[in-house]
């Protein structure tokens, strides 16, 4: 559902013009005729995506767009299945804020794909997972959830613009761990957009945990009052407006182009530990919608560690310890949502604590 766009302030000026030029006829005087002026762009349509704190009201949103057209960004359509949810001042409300939703949901069933078709946003801003976090459901799922959605928004268009919110405190009266939970949530995000971003449709976080106080900011440990909402439209401001003045490309292309880099996402397991050293693997996970050819992976060990062995791929090790792992010639293609593993042994120093390993990764599509 979309607003219909405010006419142009230009647009109202013409009849006065006319009117001026009525009353200046009889004196002599004949004004210039108005040059016309170049049909507009198409809005750059923002989808605010997420629960009960992106919508029922939600009025950071309105706090948001007026903050936006108020700086001169006057050209931009907020989208969204859902239609304006009051707030007091006018804005342009078109939302896809679900009360009471779970992202894990939201993925499980498969609901974002149609709300995209019916929308069609350019940018999408996604604070989404409080429900989960207060159901318990672990860090990994949701993150998995989140990226089964950006796959669905690449597959809606290739260069989505993605701004992914560190979610704001919770502390409910029914929920004494959620505190917590979210602080461990949140201290995941980064991490996660590092490996799902791409160049063409970059993932964006936006702290909106920082600052925000669920005493003075919230009317019940959840939700934002007008001083949380006034907190959450000014983070997500800035990353918004750099988003807007970057543009939108005009000519796309087509997903999955020879040549072009895939989305994907890689993840360390430690499978045990010696003095000494360890063994892990990492799983290489296709999240575009077009099959990749092929894969690289970068693993950076923590705490001195050095990749020594390795099977399921080709490895080179850096001066520095940096390992670089292409795939080998059977678990190189990867259909969308696929996955290729590879495990290594690392050697340690005698000191070095709990393995761990930095990892991203990057994907070529198939032609």
């Amino acid at each position: 559902m979309h607003r219909t766009r405010r006419p142009s302030p230009h647009l109202r000026i013409v009849p006065l013009l006319g009117l001026l030029a009525a009353l200046l006829l009889p004196l002599g005087v004949t004004l210039a005729p108005r040059a016309a002026a170049a049909p507009a762009a198409n809005p750059v349509r923002i989808m605010p995506l997420g629960d009960s704190i992106t919508g029922s009201p939600g009025c950071w949103r309105a706090v948001l767009w007026n903050r936006l057209v108020n700086s001169g960004y006057t050209d931009i359509d907020f989208v969204g299945t859902l239609p304006p949810q009051g707030c007091g001042q006018a804005h342009d409300g078109d939302n896809e804020g679900h009360g009471g939703e779970l992202v894990t949901n939201v993925a499980d069933q498969n609901l974002l794909p149609g709300r995209l078709a019916a929308t069609r946003p350019d940018i999408v801003v996604m604070h989404f997972g409080t429900n989960d976090v207060w159901s318990g459901i672990a860090p990994d799922r949701i993150l998995a959830a989140y990226t089964r959605l950006v796959t669905q928004m690449r597959a809606s268009d290739p260069d989505m613009r993605i701004l992914v919110a560190q979610l704001i405190p919770m502390n409910p009266s029914s929920c004494a761990a959620c505190a917590q939970r979210v602080v461990e949530f949140n201290a995941r995000i980064p991490d996660w957009a590092r490996a799902t971003g791409t160049e063409r449709s970059p993932v964006t976080v936006v702290d909106q945990w920082t600052g925000f106080s669920t005493a003075t900011d919230t009317y019940d440990g959840v939700h934002p009052n007008a001083s949380g909402d006034d907190k959450i439209a000014a983070r997500w401001y800035p990353a918004l407006a750099a988003a807007l003045d970057a543009g939108v490309p005009q000519d796309p292309g087509d997903p999955g182009d020879p040549g072009e880099p895939a989305a994907c996402t890689a993840r360390f397991r430690a499978v045990s530990g010696w003095q000494g050293g360890y063994q892990g693997e990492v799983t290489v996970t296709n999240t575009s919608a077009s099959a990749a050819s092929g894969w690289t992976a970068t693993v950076v060990p923590a705490h001195g560690a050095r990749l020594t062995q390795l099977w399921n791929g080709t490895l080179t090790v850096a001066a520095d310890g940096t390992a670089t792992v292409t795939n080998a010639a059977w678990n190189g293609a990867l259909a969308p949502g696929a996955s290729a593993t590879f495990g290594f042994v690392a050697t340690t120093p005698a000191t070095a604590g709990t393995p761990a390993a930095t990892v991203t990764c990057t994907a070529t599509a198939a032609g």
